[in-house]
């Protein structure tokens, strides 16, 4: 038997409308930092934002990671019947939710309680992607939405007022009622621009943000931090690298090449004259504490609330972030995320500040390494990014069709669309995609009078859109020429101010 994992989850199960703690043990710990230890700094963050003992944080760590080991053992058992895991607030509890009575036994042999529900985890996504296909009418008091697996709901957050809005929403999305849970909050989430992370760096000598993770050959931060192109200084203000990738909205990720005078390092800043180190990247469970680094506020802790959130920024709705309890502020933008010693992801934004509290969403580490095929630099050695899997999903509804006057319509395909509002966007052609070969593209956006439209062009990379070209001229007509690879592409239209009626003309190789 595995000892670490016997030390860490109790074998006193809860059936279906039954209760029982599970009870996990202390775990020994002596003086000094043993190979693959949290930091010390982790450590008195934990026992401050927790209130643990130093004793009490370095067991909840260890139980964390054995849980989320259990938990993909799990899932993988559970297949179709999987309805979603999390912690109890102190991590001494683990809770697995399956469809089928039948898994009951295995999942209390691996030492966690069960809970029967009705939605599996696949149907809950299901409910949550109709929501994000719907995003366009989601109207600005409506902060986000995600999955809650304990309640085997998928929340929509609204504004006080807004609740109304929000069943509206989510039945004009075509969720079912009983699977859509409405949450009133004061949350109004805003990315976090112009600021400084774990690391700072500098876009175009003018904005701040901050350095997430090191990989082969540069790292990772957030995605509103700077567009493909954009160059970056380092905290010496010396010449350090090229944003190779980005992604906001839609996804908040952008990944910085460097030059030879930087050398990507496995370590965190603490902002307290040390370095926390990272080993790995393990994702933590829903429940689990996470420590977030940054240099306007430090380092502040917290739990993991949710994971495959959406969130609904002024700038435009951002999916598949993780939702936590731990505050943060403007400074903190595209800084690093870690539960124990293994890196999680890259600050999007939030709500409040770390005066009265407040909410903050990163964006996992896992799906930018996958995204963009990345290699993560560890202490232990350098971690391959994750297989891509998957077909690209389709979604808005079709558009009419363009105008014969429009100055667009001459190109090989034209198609017609409306934004409703400023922030609303729009797949085309027709909310689905085209394949292509390698070669010469080109698009034309003809847009209405005093709008201001961006274009953007997006490859799907075999799990994600990846935005590969962008246009974000002053007003609402642009021009995008893009030499790349054969695939599978899609182009976004989305309002920067204004709204009206478009055109979209483009040609392929």
């Amino acid at each position: 038997m595995d000892r670490r994992r016997a030390l860490t989850i109790g074998l006193v199960v809860a059936t279906a409308g039954a209760a029982a703690a599970v009870t996990i043990p202390a775990v020994a710990t002596t003086r000094g930092a043993a190979p693959g230890a949290p930091e010390p700094e982790m450590l008195s963050a934990l026992q401050r934002d927790l209130g643990l003992t130093q004793t009490q944080a370095r067991t909840r760590l260890t139980s964390e990671r054995a849980a989320g080991r259990t938990i993909a053992e799990l899932k993988a058992a559970a297949a179709d019947a999987w309805g979603g895991a999390w912690l109890n607030k102190d991590a001494t509890t683990l809770t697995v939710a399956v469809t089928d009575p039948a898994l009951a036994s295995k999942v209390r042999a691996a030492g966690a309680e069960v809970k029967v529900v009705s939605r599996s985890a696949a149907d809950l996504d299901t409910v949550k992607r109709a929501l994000d296909q719907s995003s366009e009418a989601a109207t600005p008091n409506l902060p986000g939405w995600y999955v809650d697996v304990a309640t085997n709901t998928v929340v929509v957050l609204a504004n006080k007022g807004g609740e109304a809005a929000a069943r509206e929403f989510a039945s004009g999305a075509g969720a079912p009622a009983s699977s859509v849970r409405v949450v009133t909050t004061e949350e109004a989430p805003t990315p976090f621009f112009d600021v400084r992370g774990a690391d700072p760096f500098f876009i175009n000598n003018a904005a701040r943000c901050s350095i997430g993770f090191s990989v082969v050959g540069g790292f990772v931060t957030a995605g509103h931090c700077g567009q493909v192109g954009a160059t970056t200084t380092g905290f010496n203000q010396q010449a350090q690298g090229t944003f190779a990738a980005s992604s906001f909205p839609g996804d908040d990720w952008g990944v910085v090449e460097v030059n030879g005078d930087w050398t990507p390092r496995p370590v965190v800043n603490d902002f307290n004259g040390g370095e926390i180190t990272v080993a790995g990247a393990e994702e933590a469970p829903v429940g689990a504490s996470i420590c977030r680094s940054g240099s306007t506020t430090g380092t502040f802790c917290g739990v993991v609330q949710a994971k495959n959130a959406t969130v609904n920024y002024p700038e435009g709705t951002v999916t598949g972030l993780t939702r936590t309890d731990v505050c943060a502020e403007p400074g903190d933008s595209g800084g690093s995320w870690m539960s124990g010693d293994q890196a999680q992801g890259v600050t999007s934004g939030g709500s409040g500040n770390c005066t009265v509290g407040g909410t903050t969403f990163f964006q996992p580490l896992a799906e930018i390494l996958q995204i963009n095929q990345l290699t993560l630099v560890t202490s232990t050695g350098e971690v391959a990014p994750p297989p891509a899997t998957g077909t690209p999903p389709a979604s808005e509804p079709p558009a009419p069709e363009p105008p014969a006057t429009s100055a667009c319509a001459d190109e090989e395909v034209a198609v017609a669309g409306a934004l409703s509002r400023t922030g609303a966007r729009q797949s085309q052609p027709n909310g689905r995609f085209f394949r292509t070969g390698a070669g010469r593209q080109t698009a034309c956006l003809d847009g209405p009078d005093g709008a201001d439209f961006d274009l953007s062009l997006q490859r799907w990379n075999g799990r994600a859109w990846q935005t590969v070209a962008r246009a974000t001229g002053p007003d609402a007509d642009e021009t995008l020429t893009f030499n790349g690879d054969a695939g599978t592409y899609r182009y976004r239209v989305q309002s920067k101010t204004g709204s009206g009626d478009y055109t979209l003309g483009f040609s392929t190789p």
